[in-house]
């Protein structure tokens, strides 16, 4: 017993181990080719810009001359190419994104024209204000606000407490308009913004 294991110790061929890796077992990598440690790895060359169509040919000599001939017109016939060509190529017009609801930031320019405008519109969407009521009839106003804001006897008890106070918002001036004449009959002083 202790000669076989002796021959195994001296024995010639290089061990499993030595050609996998010490964590790599061989029968469950029947394609398993040993890597040179001394290699260098492989450097692939990346496109700058990735193009999920593959390589295109370089653009022909009329194409290129095209492109010479607009880079020499002055910038009000520039100008001019892109409705023309969208007409001619019967391509549809770009609607404008509408941005309500989007806080954009400080805006300049051509947004600047279009609050403008805005402005000038008639006013469609009213907020409700609770100004203050007597304090006498508060019971009465917090069960007005719960009728028309859908809160319970808590929620609208903390909101009549916390006046001055928005009751609703985004709503037409008929609707602000009722709420208001319930809230004056109820003993309270509502506006609309």
């Amino acid at each position: 017993m202790k000669l076989v294991g002796l021959v195994r110790a001296i024995g010639v061929r290089p061990s499993i181990c030595e050609i996998t890796g010490p964590l790599q077992f061989r029968t469950f990598q029947h394609d398993f080719v040993p890597r040179d440690p001394k290699a260098k790895p492989k450097k692939f060359k990346y496109p700058q810009f990735y193009d999920p169509y593959g390589p295109r040919p370089p653009p022909s000599d009329k194409i290129l001359q095209l492109a010479e001939r607009i880079v020499a017109l002055p910038p009000e016939e520039r100008r001019q190419i892109g409705p023309d060509l969208s007409e001619k190529l019967k391509h549809p017009k770009l609607q404008p994104i509408a941005t309500e609801g989007m806080d954009l930031g400080s805006q300049g320019g051509a947004a600047a024209g279009a609050t403008k405008v805005e402005e000038k519109k008639e006013k469609m969407a009213f907020d409700v204000k609770l100004e203050k009521f007597d304090a006498a009839a508060k019971i009465k106003v917090i069960k007005e606000v719960r009728a028309f804001t859908n809160l319970g006897l808590k929620e609208a008890k903390d909101l009549v407490e916390k006046v001055p106070v928005l009751l609703k918002q985004g709503i037409t001036k008929e609707e602000a308009n009722d709420i208001i004449e319930k809230i004056k009959a109820a003993g309270g002083v509502a506006v609309m913004e």
